[in-house]
């Protein structure tokens, strides 16, 4: 090989196209971000509720990931409904993506997934909540009370009976944590 070899163009690895066609709805309330969600679901959006990467934070702890191409149309609907993000930001670089909302830890018998700042922990062999915490919001105590030593199938939901930020995360968890649970 001669010493020209050594100098050969190399091929550009791919973007990750998964991420290059990502963009990220802001809001300046949690209220509008669960108005949005719901919303964009109940019209067929393939949509998704995230924590902000920290460049975008403005206050709100939540962001809706969608397909950027649907940009246009998912705006549309949004001002319909009265209904206006603060940002629209293409998810360009890994310092832009969204952070996951759940971490789940296995404790053996027990599970907990938590959610933004709510935690949710089940005996994973009779499925009763054994645990609800975390949160600052007023309703997180009744909350708990409502779910803890219940099953997950006879546990109330949190978004039927409760108002916050903190309820509709714990929400969240629940969902995830019957995900995880289910056999």
């Amino acid at each position: 090989m001669t010493w020209l070899g050594i100098f050969k163009r190399q091929p550009r690895p791919r973007p990750d196209e998964s991420q290059a066609d990502l963009g990220i709805l802001v809001f300046s309330h949690t209220s509008e971000v669960i108005r949005a969600e719901k919303l964009l679901k109940t019209a067929g959006w393939q949509v998704r509720v995230m924590g902000p990467p920290s460049e975008i934070q403005s206050g709100c702890d939540l962001v809706i990931e969608f397909p950027l191409i649907e940009e246009l149309n998912l705006v549309r609907t949004l001002e319909a409904a009265q209904l206006s993000p603060l940002q629209i930001v293409p998810v360009s670089s890994p310092l832009m993506k969204p952070v996951k909302l759940f971490q789940v830890k296995d404790f053996g018998r027990y599970l907990m997934v938590r959610a933004a700042n709510m935690k949710l922990t089940v005996d994973q062999e009779s499925q009763v909540i054994v645990n609800v915490s975390g949160g600052g919001c007023p309703d997180v105590p009744y909350l708990a009370q409502e779910m803890v030593g219940k099953t997950l199938t006879t546990a109330p939901r949190p978004k039927e009976i409760g108002h916050t930020l903190c309820g509709y995360a714990l929400q969240l968890a629940f969902e995830e944590i019957m995900r995880q649970c289910s056999w």
